[in-house]
Protein backbone atom coordinates (compact mmCIF):
# COMPACT_ATOMS: atom_id res chain seq x y z
CA UNK A 1 0.00 0.00 0.00
CA UNK A 2 1.24 3.69 -0.81
CA UNK A 3 2.24 5.32 2.21
CA UNK A 4 1.82 9.28 2.52
CA UNK A 5 5.20 11.66 3.17
CA UNK A 6 4.67 13.67 6.12
CA UNK A 7 1.09 12.56 6.84
CA UNK A 8 1.25 14.02 10.50
CA UNK A 9 1.22 17.45 8.90
CA UNK A 10 -0.69 16.69 5.97
CA UNK A 11 -3.64 15.37 7.40
CA UNK A 12 -3.08 17.98 10.48
CA UNK A 13 -5.96 18.30 12.85
CA UNK A 14 -6.35 21.51 14.97
CA UNK A 15 -8.36 21.68 18.23
CA UNK A 16 -7.81 24.57 19.83
CA UNK A 17 -6.57 23.43 23.62
CA UNK A 18 -8.89 23.74 26.45
CA UNK A 19 -7.79 26.18 29.20
CA UNK A 20 -6.32 23.71 31.29
CA UNK A 21 -4.24 22.13 28.66
CA UNK A 22 -3.41 18.82 28.51
CA UNK A 23 -5.99 16.17 28.91
CA UNK A 24 -7.47 14.97 32.19
CA UNK A 25 -7.73 11.21 33.36
CA UNK A 26 -10.16 9.51 31.52
CA UNK A 27 -13.56 9.11 32.94
CA UNK A 28 -15.93 6.47 32.76
CA UNK A 29 -19.74 7.16 31.60
CA UNK A 30 -21.59 9.34 29.92
CA UNK A 31 -23.87 9.87 27.08
CA UNK A 32 -22.77 12.07 23.98
CA UNK A 33 -24.72 13.91 21.04
CA UNK A 34 -23.29 13.65 17.62
CA UNK A 35 -24.81 15.95 14.94
CA UNK A 36 -24.54 14.56 11.52
CA UNK A 37 -25.40 15.75 8.25
CA UNK A 38 -28.86 13.78 8.61
CA UNK A 39 -30.59 10.32 8.71
CA UNK A 40 -28.19 7.62 7.17
CA UNK A 41 -30.16 5.45 4.38
CA UNK A 42 -29.06 2.06 6.28
CA UNK A 43 -27.41 0.64 8.97
CA UNK A 44 -25.89 -2.23 6.65
CA UNK A 45 -22.15 -0.74 5.64
CA UNK A 46 -21.41 -3.62 3.66
CA UNK A 47 -24.82 -1.63 1.45
CA UNK A 48 -23.51 1.58 1.26
CA UNK A 49 -20.94 4.02 0.69
CA UNK A 50 -22.17 6.69 2.38
CA UNK A 51 -19.36 8.25 4.91
CA UNK A 52 -22.13 8.99 7.02
CA UNK A 53 -23.56 4.86 7.06
CA UNK A 54 -18.96 4.56 8.08
CA UNK A 55 -19.10 6.98 10.77
CA UNK A 56 -22.10 5.38 12.49
CA UNK A 57 -21.79 2.02 12.03
CA UNK A 58 -18.16 1.56 12.31
CA UNK A 59 -18.79 1.68 16.33
CA UNK A 60 -20.58 -1.41 16.25
CA UNK A 61 -19.30 -3.62 13.02
CA UNK A 62 -15.72 -4.62 12.95
CA UNK A 63 -13.49 -5.52 9.78
CA UNK A 64 -10.52 -7.82 9.82
CA UNK A 65 -8.00 -4.92 9.26
CA UNK A 66 -8.31 -1.11 9.85
CA UNK A 67 -5.83 2.03 9.23
CA UNK A 68 -3.23 2.87 11.68
CA UNK A 69 -1.07 6.01 11.71
CA UNK A 70 0.11 7.14 8.66
CA UNK A 71 -3.07 5.04 7.13
CA UNK A 72 -0.69 1.63 7.28
CA UNK A 73 -3.51 -1.32 7.59
CA UNK A 74 -3.00 -2.74 11.04
CA UNK A 75 -4.95 -5.87 12.71
CA UNK A 76 -8.40 -5.20 13.91
CA UNK A 77 -10.35 -8.34 14.23
CA UNK A 78 -7.13 -10.56 12.51
CA UNK A 79 -4.61 -11.53 15.09
CA UNK A 80 -1.94 -10.41 12.94
CA UNK A 81 -1.04 -9.35 9.14
CA UNK A 82 -1.59 -12.08 6.84
CA UNK A 83 0.63 -14.49 5.46
CA UNK A 84 1.06 -14.07 2.33
CA UNK A 85 2.74 -16.70 -0.41
CA UNK A 86 5.84 -16.13 -2.78
CA UNK A 87 3.48 -15.41 -5.93
CA UNK A 88 0.89 -13.01 -3.94
CA UNK A 89 -2.09 -15.02 -4.81
CA UNK A 90 -2.96 -16.84 -1.07
CA UNK A 91 -2.82 -14.65 2.44
CA UNK A 92 -4.05 -16.44 5.20
CA UNK A 93 -5.32 -14.74 7.60
CA UNK A 94 -5.08 -15.58 11.32
CA UNK A 95 -7.81 -14.99 13.86
CA UNK A 96 -8.32 -13.42 16.94
CA UNK A 97 -9.82 -15.61 19.97
CA UNK A 98 -12.36 -14.78 22.46
CA UNK A 99 -14.19 -12.37 20.03
CA UNK A 100 -18.29 -12.29 21.29
CA UNK A 101 -21.03 -11.00 18.90
CA UNK A 102 -23.41 -8.59 20.56
CA UNK A 103 -26.00 -11.17 20.76
CA UNK A 104 -23.13 -13.26 22.80
CA UNK A 105 -22.21 -16.10 20.35
CA UNK A 106 -18.09 -16.43 19.56
CA UNK A 107 -16.66 -15.43 16.18
CA UNK A 108 -14.70 -18.07 14.22
CA UNK A 109 -13.82 -18.74 10.57
CA UNK A 110 -17.20 -19.71 9.60
CA UNK A 111 -18.61 -16.25 10.18
CA UNK A 112 -15.79 -14.50 8.75
CA UNK A 113 -16.24 -16.74 5.43
CA UNK A 114 -20.05 -16.19 5.36
CA UNK A 115 -19.19 -12.18 5.74
CA UNK A 116 -17.12 -12.18 3.48
CA UNK A 117 -18.80 -14.05 0.71
CA UNK A 118 -21.95 -12.00 1.20
CA UNK A 119 -19.29 -8.58 1.16
CA UNK A 120 -18.40 -9.76 -2.56
CA UNK A 121 -22.41 -9.80 -3.75
CA UNK A 122 -23.17 -6.79 -1.69
CA UNK A 123 -20.53 -4.47 -1.48
CA UNK A 124 -19.47 -2.38 -4.19
CA UNK A 125 -15.94 -2.67 -3.04
CA UNK A 126 -16.26 -6.49 -2.55
CA UNK A 127 -17.66 -6.78 -5.80
CA UNK A 128 -14.53 -4.75 -7.20
CA UNK A 129 -12.30 -7.34 -5.42
CA UNK A 130 -14.10 -10.50 -6.04
CA UNK A 131 -13.19 -10.11 -9.43
CA UNK A 132 -9.66 -11.55 -8.39
CA UNK A 133 -11.19 -13.57 -5.90
CA UNK A 134 -10.74 -16.99 -6.43
CA UNK A 135 -11.73 -18.37 -3.16
CA UNK A 136 -12.27 -17.90 0.29
CA UNK A 137 -12.01 -20.95 3.02
CA UNK A 138 -11.79 -21.68 6.53
CA UNK A 139 -8.76 -24.24 7.27
CA UNK A 140 -9.61 -24.22 10.60
CA UNK A 141 -11.26 -22.50 13.39
CA UNK A 142 -9.21 -19.92 13.86
CA UNK A 143 -7.86 -18.50 9.91
CA UNK A 144 -9.17 -17.54 6.79
CA UNK A 145 -7.09 -17.76 3.71
CA UNK A 146 -8.37 -16.13 0.54
CA UNK A 147 -6.77 -17.26 -2.91
CA UNK A 148 -6.51 -14.62 -5.99
CA UNK A 149 -7.05 -15.31 -9.76
CA UNK A 150 -3.99 -12.33 -9.65
CA UNK A 151 -1.57 -10.18 -7.41
CA UNK A 152 -3.76 -7.41 -6.41
CA UNK A 153 -2.14 -4.98 -4.10
CA UNK A 154 -5.31 -2.94 -3.01
CA UNK A 155 -6.70 -6.40 -0.92
CA UNK A 156 -5.92 -5.59 2.71
CA UNK A 157 -6.92 -1.39 1.81
CA UNK A 158 -10.36 -3.00 0.63
CA UNK A 159 -10.71 -5.32 3.34
CA UNK A 160 -9.56 -2.74 5.98
CA UNK A 161 -12.26 0.53 4.84
CA UNK A 162 -15.34 1.10 6.98
CA UNK A 163 -17.11 2.05 3.74
CA UNK A 164 -18.69 -0.77 1.73
CA UNK A 165 -17.10 -2.36 4.61
CA UNK A 166 -15.84 -6.13 4.70
CA UNK A 167 -17.70 -5.98 8.14
CA UNK A 168 -17.82 -9.47 9.99
CA UNK A 169 -21.39 -10.29 10.85
CA UNK A 170 -22.67 -13.98 12.35
CA UNK A 171 -22.60 -16.20 9.84
CA UNK A 172 -26.57 -16.83 9.91
CA UNK A 173 -27.26 -13.38 9.71
CA UNK A 174 -25.01 -13.10 6.53
CA UNK A 175 -27.50 -14.30 4.08
CA UNK A 176 -30.06 -11.24 4.95
CA UNK A 177 -30.38 -8.67 2.35
CA UNK A 178 -31.03 -5.93 3.63
CA UNK A 179 -29.69 -6.93 6.62
CA UNK A 180 -32.33 -6.61 9.26
CA UNK A 181 -30.41 -7.96 12.33
CA UNK A 182 -27.24 -5.36 13.33
CA UNK A 183 -25.14 -7.46 15.07
CA UNK A 184 -21.42 -7.10 15.23
CA UNK A 185 -18.32 -7.15 17.55
CA UNK A 186 -17.78 -3.34 17.98
CA UNK A 187 -17.53 -1.20 21.03
CA UNK A 188 -21.05 -0.12 20.80
CA UNK A 189 -24.02 -2.09 20.28
CA UNK A 190 -27.76 -0.50 18.60
CA UNK A 191 -29.79 -0.10 21.38
CA UNK A 192 -32.62 1.92 19.37
CA UNK A 193 -33.15 3.76 16.34
CA UNK A 194 -36.11 6.19 15.43
CA UNK A 195 -35.63 7.64 12.28
CA UNK A 196 -34.97 11.40 12.18
CA UNK A 197 -34.23 12.04 15.78
CA UNK A 198 -31.31 9.87 16.40
CA UNK A 199 -29.75 6.33 16.74
CA UNK A 200 -28.67 5.40 19.74
CA UNK A 201 -25.75 3.21 20.41
CA UNK A 202 -24.76 1.90 24.04
CA UNK A 203 -21.83 0.43 25.99
CA UNK A 204 -21.71 -3.84 24.79
CA UNK A 205 -20.25 -5.32 27.95
CA UNK A 206 -18.93 -8.04 25.97
CA UNK A 207 -16.27 -6.01 24.04
CA UNK A 208 -12.86 -7.77 24.08
CA UNK A 209 -10.50 -4.42 22.67
CA UNK A 210 -6.82 -5.01 21.19
CA UNK A 211 -4.42 -4.71 23.72
CA UNK A 212 -1.74 -1.68 23.94
CA UNK A 213 -2.16 1.84 22.62
CA UNK A 214 -4.79 2.88 20.73
CA UNK A 215 -3.51 3.74 17.06
CA UNK A 216 -5.92 5.86 14.83
CA UNK A 217 -8.45 3.35 13.47
CA UNK A 218 -6.76 0.80 14.74
CA UNK A 219 -5.13 -0.58 18.39
CA UNK A 220 -7.30 -0.05 22.05
CA UNK A 221 -10.29 0.39 22.02
CA UNK A 222 -11.87 1.89 25.14
CA UNK A 223 -15.18 2.26 25.82
CA UNK A 224 -15.81 5.21 28.21
CA UNK A 225 -18.98 6.57 27.31
CA UNK A 226 -21.86 4.57 28.31
CA UNK A 227 -24.00 5.68 24.99
CA UNK A 228 -23.58 7.77 21.91
CA UNK A 229 -26.25 9.35 20.47
CA UNK A 230 -25.93 10.13 16.50
CA UNK A 231 -28.68 13.17 15.69
CA UNK A 232 -29.46 13.96 12.19
CA UNK A 233 -29.45 17.41 11.61
CA UNK A 234 -29.91 18.38 7.71
CA UNK A 235 -29.65 21.56 8.15
CA UNK A 236 -25.64 22.84 8.39
CA UNK A 237 -26.57 26.30 10.42
CA UNK A 238 -28.67 24.32 12.64
CA UNK A 239 -25.92 22.02 13.37
CA UNK A 240 -23.32 25.17 14.08
CA UNK A 241 -26.30 26.70 16.24
CA UNK A 242 -26.59 23.81 18.19
CA UNK A 243 -23.28 23.07 18.84
CA UNK A 244 -22.53 27.31 19.62
CA UNK A 245 -25.06 26.20 22.20
CA UNK A 246 -23.92 23.55 23.74
CA UNK A 247 -26.54 20.78 22.23
CA UNK A 248 -23.78 18.49 20.93
CA UNK A 249 -21.08 17.18 22.44
CA UNK A 250 -19.48 16.81 18.52
CA UNK A 251 -21.16 18.44 15.38
CA UNK A 252 -19.76 17.36 11.93
CA UNK A 253 -19.36 18.79 8.35
CA UNK A 254 -20.06 22.63 9.17
CA UNK A 255 -19.67 25.60 6.41
CA UNK A 256 -16.21 26.82 7.02
CA UNK A 257 -17.79 30.25 7.17
CA UNK A 258 -18.60 29.51 10.97
CA UNK A 259 -15.59 29.36 12.28
CA UNK A 260 -15.27 32.26 14.22
CA UNK A 261 -18.88 31.66 15.73
CA UNK A 262 -17.78 28.16 17.09
CA UNK A 263 -14.02 29.44 18.54
CA UNK A 264 -15.36 30.53 21.70
CA UNK A 265 -18.10 29.41 24.28
CA UNK A 266 -19.40 26.22 24.71
CA UNK A 267 -17.57 24.56 21.41
CA UNK A 268 -14.23 24.23 19.66
CA UNK A 269 -13.02 23.82 16.43
CA UNK A 270 -11.62 20.98 14.89
CA UNK A 271 -10.19 21.51 11.55
CA UNK A 272 -8.77 18.53 9.07
CA UNK A 273 -6.55 19.81 6.60
CA UNK A 274 -6.15 19.19 3.59
CA UNK A 275 -9.53 16.63 4.15
CA UNK A 276 -10.57 15.18 0.96
CA UNK A 277 -11.92 16.90 -2.35
CA UNK A 278 -15.09 17.99 -3.68
CA UNK A 279 -15.89 15.18 -7.09
CA UNK A 280 -18.54 15.84 -10.12
CA UNK A 281 -19.22 12.29 -11.19
CA UNK A 282 -20.59 11.83 -14.38
CA UNK A 283 -22.93 9.14 -15.67
CA UNK A 284 -20.89 7.44 -18.45
CA UNK A 285 -23.90 4.46 -18.94
CA UNK A 286 -26.80 6.88 -19.70
CA UNK A 287 -28.52 10.10 -20.81
CA UNK A 288 -26.07 13.04 -21.90
CA UNK A 289 -22.76 12.00 -20.19
CA UNK A 290 -22.70 8.49 -22.02
CA UNK A 291 -21.08 10.65 -24.90
CA UNK A 292 -17.35 11.13 -24.33
CA UNK A 293 -17.45 14.63 -26.11
CA UNK A 294 -20.56 15.63 -23.74
CA UNK A 295 -18.14 14.62 -20.67
CA UNK A 296 -15.20 16.87 -22.30
CA UNK A 297 -17.30 20.15 -22.63
CA UNK A 298 -18.46 19.55 -19.06
CA UNK A 299 -14.87 19.57 -17.78
CA UNK A 300 -14.08 21.89 -19.72
CA UNK A 301 -16.67 24.15 -18.99
CA UNK A 302 -16.47 24.11 -15.18
CA UNK A 303 -14.44 27.01 -13.36
CA UNK A 304 -12.82 25.60 -10.22
CA UNK A 305 -11.88 28.86 -9.24
CA UNK A 306 -14.85 30.42 -8.74
CA UNK A 307 -16.78 26.99 -7.41
CA UNK A 308 -13.95 26.81 -4.80
CA UNK A 309 -15.18 30.51 -3.81
CA UNK A 310 -18.34 30.04 -3.72
CA UNK A 311 -18.44 27.03 -1.56
CA UNK A 312 -15.29 27.83 1.12
CA UNK A 313 -15.12 31.77 0.82
CA UNK A 314 -11.23 31.66 2.12
CA UNK A 315 -8.02 29.91 -0.06
CA UNK A 316 -7.74 29.23 4.08
CA UNK A 317 -10.15 26.46 2.90
CA UNK A 318 -9.29 25.05 -0.20
CA UNK A 319 -6.98 24.97 -2.87
CA UNK A 320 -7.21 25.12 -6.46
CA UNK A 321 -5.36 21.93 -8.02
CA UNK A 322 -6.38 19.51 -10.56
CA UNK A 323 -3.92 16.67 -9.11
CA UNK A 324 -6.01 13.34 -7.55
CA UNK A 325 -3.54 14.10 -4.71
CA UNK A 326 -1.81 16.63 -3.35
CA UNK A 327 1.80 17.27 -2.75
CA UNK A 328 3.00 15.08 -0.62
CA UNK A 329 0.92 11.82 -1.03
CA UNK A 330 2.91 9.26 -2.58
CA UNK A 331 0.73 9.40 -5.47
CA UNK A 332 0.78 13.22 -6.21
CA UNK A 333 1.53 13.75 -10.02
CA UNK A 334 0.68 16.16 -12.42
CA UNK A 335 0.22 13.92 -15.48
CA UNK A 336 -3.27 14.78 -17.47
CA UNK A 337 -3.91 18.23 -15.71
CA UNK A 338 -3.86 20.55 -18.47
CA UNK A 339 -7.22 19.70 -18.63
CA UNK A 340 -8.14 21.26 -15.85
CA UNK A 341 -8.84 25.17 -16.41
CA UNK A 342 -8.96 27.04 -12.83
CA UNK A 343 -11.27 29.64 -14.52
CA UNK A 344 -13.21 27.46 -17.35
CA UNK A 345 -13.31 27.75 -21.02
CA UNK A 346 -16.59 27.65 -21.88
CA UNK A 347 -15.80 28.76 -26.01
CA UNK A 348 -13.90 25.17 -25.95
CA UNK A 349 -17.15 23.52 -23.91
CA UNK A 350 -19.24 25.09 -26.71
CA UNK A 351 -17.41 23.97 -29.57
CA UNK A 352 -17.65 20.38 -28.27
CA UNK A 353 -21.10 20.83 -27.66
CA UNK A 354 -21.55 21.38 -31.42
CA UNK A 355 -19.34 19.07 -32.05
CA UNK A 356 -21.41 16.05 -30.19
CA UNK A 357 -24.41 17.44 -31.99
CA UNK A 358 -26.27 18.78 -28.81
CA UNK A 359 -29.12 21.25 -29.04
CA UNK A 360 -30.31 22.02 -25.74
CA UNK A 361 -33.70 20.45 -26.12
CA UNK A 362 -32.33 17.79 -23.14
CA UNK A 363 -31.44 19.03 -19.83
CA UNK A 364 -28.13 18.18 -17.75
CA UNK A 365 -29.30 17.04 -14.65
CA UNK A 366 -27.24 17.88 -11.52
CA UNK A 367 -28.10 15.67 -8.60
CA UNK A 368 -27.00 17.48 -5.53
CA UNK A 369 -27.98 18.14 -1.59
CA UNK A 370 -27.58 20.84 0.97
CA UNK A 371 -27.14 19.17 3.62
CA UNK A 372 -23.34 19.83 2.59
CA UNK A 373 -24.01 22.93 1.66
CA UNK A 374 -20.88 23.62 -0.44
CA UNK A 375 -22.32 21.00 -2.64
CA UNK A 376 -25.36 22.96 -3.31
CA UNK A 377 -23.13 26.30 -3.58
CA UNK A 378 -21.01 24.28 -6.59
CA UNK A 379 -23.62 23.44 -8.13
CA UNK A 380 -25.08 26.81 -8.57
CA UNK A 381 -21.57 28.52 -9.89
CA UNK A 382 -21.21 24.91 -12.14
CA UNK A 383 -25.16 25.58 -13.61
CA UNK A 384 -23.85 29.54 -14.87
CA UNK A 385 -20.80 28.04 -16.44
CA UNK A 386 -22.50 25.26 -17.93
CA UNK A 387 -25.56 27.51 -19.27
CA UNK A 388 -22.87 30.20 -20.57
CA UNK A 389 -21.26 26.87 -22.42
CA UNK A 390 -24.36 25.94 -23.81
CA UNK A 391 -25.82 23.86 -21.82
CA UNK A 392 -29.26 23.89 -20.40
CA UNK A 393 -29.41 22.45 -16.73
CA UNK A 394 -31.56 21.10 -14.28
CA UNK A 395 -30.76 21.30 -10.91
CA UNK A 396 -32.30 18.08 -8.71
CA UNK A 397 -31.88 19.50 -4.84
CA UNK A 398 -33.04 16.66 -2.95
CA UNK A 399 -32.58 14.91 0.86
CA UNK A 400 -28.87 13.30 1.10
CA UNK A 401 -30.37 9.82 1.96
CA UNK A 402 -32.47 10.43 -1.65
CA UNK A 403 -29.98 11.27 -2.98
CA UNK A 404 -27.32 8.16 -2.10
CA UNK A 405 -30.76 6.29 -3.50
CA UNK A 406 -31.08 8.21 -6.75
CA UNK A 407 -27.58 7.70 -7.68
CA UNK A 408 -28.31 3.82 -8.10
CA UNK A 409 -30.15 5.08 -10.95
CA UNK A 410 -28.82 5.82 -14.07
CA UNK A 411 -32.07 6.87 -15.62
CA UNK A 412 -32.09 9.99 -12.54
CA UNK A 413 -29.25 12.12 -12.85
CA UNK A 414 -26.04 13.03 -15.42
CA UNK A 415 -24.47 14.29 -12.85
CA UNK A 416 -24.26 13.84 -8.91
CA UNK A 417 -22.05 16.04 -6.39
CA UNK A 418 -20.08 14.02 -3.68
CA UNK A 419 -16.80 14.78 -1.88
CA UNK A 420 -14.12 11.98 -0.32
CA UNK A 421 -11.27 12.31 1.73
CA UNK A 422 -7.90 11.64 0.27
CA UNK A 423 -7.71 7.52 0.45
CA UNK A 424 -4.66 5.88 1.40
CA UNK A 425 -5.18 3.60 -1.66
CA UNK A 426 -6.27 4.78 -5.14
CA UNK A 427 -8.26 2.29 -5.38
CA UNK A 428 -10.63 2.60 -2.53
CA UNK A 429 -12.10 6.01 -4.57
CA UNK A 430 -15.73 4.65 -5.73
CA UNK A 431 -15.06 5.39 -9.14
CA UNK A 432 -11.89 2.91 -10.06
CA UNK A 433 -14.69 -0.07 -9.71
CA UNK A 434 -17.14 -0.45 -12.82
CA UNK A 435 -20.10 -1.01 -10.97
CA UNK A 436 -20.09 1.92 -8.45
CA UNK A 437 -22.56 5.00 -9.81
CA UNK A 438 -21.22 6.09 -12.60
CA UNK A 439 -20.32 2.94 -13.93
CA UNK A 440 -16.95 3.91 -16.13
CA UNK A 441 -15.80 1.14 -17.70
CA UNK A 442 -13.59 1.21 -20.59
CA UNK A 443 -10.76 -0.73 -21.78
CA UNK A 444 -8.72 2.05 -21.10
CA UNK A 445 -9.32 2.06 -17.53
CA UNK A 446 -8.96 -1.58 -17.48
CA UNK A 447 -5.43 -1.79 -18.62
CA UNK A 448 -4.30 1.37 -16.64
CA UNK A 449 -6.16 0.16 -13.34
CA UNK A 450 -5.19 -3.92 -13.60
CA UNK A 451 -1.41 -2.60 -14.36
CA UNK A 452 -1.62 -0.21 -10.75
CA UNK A 453 -3.53 -2.76 -8.95
CA UNK A 454 -0.93 -5.70 -10.02
CA UNK A 455 2.19 -4.16 -9.19
CA UNK A 456 3.56 -4.25 -5.26
CA UNK A 457 6.20 -2.43 -5.21
CA UNK A 458 5.24 1.58 -3.84
CA UNK A 459 7.18 3.28 -6.25
CA UNK A 460 6.37 1.28 -8.96
CA UNK A 461 3.01 1.85 -8.33
CA UNK A 462 3.62 5.71 -7.37
CA UNK A 463 4.90 6.07 -11.64
CA UNK A 464 1.86 3.59 -12.48
CA UNK A 465 -0.54 5.73 -11.02
CA UNK A 466 0.22 8.56 -13.37
CA UNK A 467 -1.32 6.43 -15.92
CA UNK A 468 -4.19 6.02 -14.13
CA UNK A 469 -5.02 10.16 -13.70
CA UNK A 470 -4.15 10.32 -17.17
CA UNK A 471 -7.34 8.15 -18.38
CA UNK A 472 -9.24 10.26 -15.87
CA UNK A 473 -8.07 13.30 -17.66
CA UNK A 474 -8.46 11.67 -20.62
CA UNK A 475 -12.40 10.23 -20.29
CA UNK A 476 -13.70 12.75 -17.83
CA UNK A 477 -15.63 10.02 -15.47
CA UNK A 478 -15.44 12.23 -12.88
CA UNK A 479 -14.36 16.19 -12.10
CA UNK A 480 -12.62 16.57 -9.01
CA UNK A 481 -13.02 20.28 -8.24
CA UNK A 482 -10.11 20.87 -6.06
CA UNK A 483 -8.66 20.14 -2.54
CA UNK A 484 -10.78 21.69 1.01
CA UNK A 485 -10.29 21.28 4.30
CA UNK A 486 -13.47 20.32 7.04
CA UNK A 487 -14.46 22.01 9.63
CA UNK A 488 -16.14 20.48 12.99
CA UNK A 489 -17.40 21.48 15.83
CA UNK A 490 -16.30 20.17 19.90
CA UNK A 491 -16.88 20.36 23.29
CA UNK A 492 -14.31 21.37 25.62
CA UNK A 493 -15.52 18.60 27.87
CA UNK A 494 -15.51 16.10 25.32
CA UNK A 495 -11.76 14.17 25.30
CA UNK A 496 -9.98 11.56 24.09
CA UNK A 497 -11.18 12.31 20.35
CA UNK A 498 -8.56 11.93 17.50
CA UNK A 499 -9.38 13.76 14.90
CA UNK A 500 -10.01 11.90 11.93
CA UNK A 501 -12.36 11.84 8.36
CA UNK A 502 -14.69 9.67 9.75
CA UNK A 503 -14.89 10.78 13.49
CA UNK A 504 -14.93 7.84 16.08
CA UNK A 505 -15.88 8.02 19.60
CA UNK A 506 -14.59 5.01 21.38
CA UNK A 507 -11.01 6.46 23.27
CA UNK A 508 -13.26 9.55 24.09
CA UNK A 509 -14.80 10.61 27.41
CA UNK A 510 -16.80 13.42 29.19
CA UNK A 511 -14.27 15.25 32.13
CA UNK A 512 -16.27 15.55 34.86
Amino acid sequence: MGRLVNVAALVAAMVLPAAHGAWADPVKGGVIDVATVGEPPTLDPMASTADLVGIVTQHIFETLYTFGKDWAVTPLLAADMPQISADGLTYTIPLRTGIKFHDGSDMDSADVVASLERWEKIATRGKQAAEVIAGIEAPDANSVKITLKKPYAPLLSLLAFNNAAAIIIPSENAGEDPLTKFIGTGPYMLKDRKPDQFIQLARFDGYKSRDGESNFYGGARKQYLDEIRFVPVPDPNTRVEGAVAGQFAYADALPVEAYDKISGGKTKPVILKPFGWPVFVMNTKEGLNSDIRIRKAVQAALAPNDMLTAAFGSTDFFAVDGSMYPEGFAWHNIVGIDAYKPDGDTEAAAALLKEAGYDGSKPLRILTSRQYEFHYKMAQVAQAYLEQAGFKVKLDVVEWATLTKNRQDPKLWDIYITHSPFLPEPSLNGFMSDTTPGWWATDAKHKAVEAFNAESDPAKRAKLYEDVQKVIYDEAPIYKVGDFNALAAQAPNLEGVTPAPWPFFWNAWLEK
